[in-house]
């Protein structure tokens, strides 16, 4: 099932001064399947944010459509299958983090009956059940942070929006909420991440989009986003310190020599074959031909400076 759709999604922040109106999204199309954790990236400014407050019906498109579990965004029964955690969330110091969890649990409509259970199991679920009865004053970001997941998810939502559900917390912090994410989603849970920390994303998500003053640049998975396309490293049996000496590869374009490895780009397939041959012919035995990539934060930094038209 395809839990987000959007249609020529467009947003147009209008001001009484016509060069000073703002186009927060431009026809934007992008699908979301269920079960998986999705990544929204974008620098500031990019509509990352106006694009979530569609979604969830907190301000609305010029023109386009969109759809959430199949159903249209307007239609307002379908917020009860939906868990968001804002960004800088906070509580009244003064509740615990079981006060917190039953005021929202009532919020959602949960029975009472069910939510004493409820609160339980998500604070055991989220690591707090020994902070049960401590006051939001005395947790550090990462139980905030971890409380806040578990408010999104009282109501049992199918789909579960998180705007930088990991920012300024601790390694250790990150990787507990990332385990916390996994487990979601292996409950059948969608999630769809909004988040500037991408090494966090390029660790947890399925598929990732990336938008840059409204328009979506690139969509896929990481490993599809991240590959060097025709650029490979060798490692030999033997090292190649000097590589103008083998007049063979002279017609290949290699970078990176380091003892036994070096870097080469193919324009395709033919050309890789070709290179292999050319060792194995020449007595050189090949141990490896690794793909090579580049890391999300990398990719993303390089596609940004060439849609603003600067160097890296």
């Amino acid at each position: 099932m395809i839990t987000v759709q959007t249609e020529n999604l467009t947003k147009i922040y209008y001001s009484n001064f016509r060069r000073k109106n703002v186009q927060a999204l431009s026809s934007l199309n992008l699908k979301v399947d269920s079960g998986m954790v999705f990544g929204l990236l974008g620098p500031n400014g990019a509509g990352k944010t106006t694009l979530v407050k569609i979604l969830l019906g907190i301000t609305h498109p010029t023109s386009g459509s969109a759809k959430i579990l199949n159903e249209d965004i307007h239609n307002y029964k379908v917020k009860k299958r939906i868990g968001y955690l804002p960004e800088n969330h906070r509580y009244p110091f003064y509740l615990t983090g079981e006060g917190v969890l039953k005021f929202f649990g009532k919020l959602s409509g949960t029975d009472d009956k069910e939510l004493n259970k409820k609160v339980d199991y998500l604070l055991e679920f989220v690591k707090l059940d020994k902070w049960k009865k401590t006051k939001i004053k005395n947790y550090s970001k990462g139980m905030m942070q971890r409380l806040g997941l578990a408010q999104a998810i009282i109501n049992d939502p199918e789909l579960i929006f998180l705007d930088e559900p990991t920012d300024g917390v601790d390694p250790i912090g990150r990787k507990e909420i990332r385990d916390l994410l996994i487990e979601l989603k292996n409950k059948g849970k969608t999630i769809f991440l909004n988040s500037h920390l991408l090494s966090e994303v390029e660790l947890i998500t399925d598929r990732v989009a990336i938008l840059n003053k409204g328009i979506l640049l690139r969509e896929g998975t990481v490993k599809e986003l991240t590959e060097k396309k025709e650029e490979y490293r060798f490692t030999l049996s033997s090292e190649v310190k000097d590589i103008d000496k083998y007049s063979y590869l002279s017609r290949f374009s290699i970078s990176e020599i380091k003892d036994s490895t070096f870097n080469v780009k193919v324009l395709d397939a033919e050309e890789l074959n070709k290179l292999i041959d050319a060792l194995r012919q020449n007595g050189q035995t090949i141990k490896a031909i690794i793909p090579q990539k580049e890391t999300l934060e990398e990719m993303f930094i390089t596609l940004i400076n060439e849609t603003e038209g600067k160097k890296k």
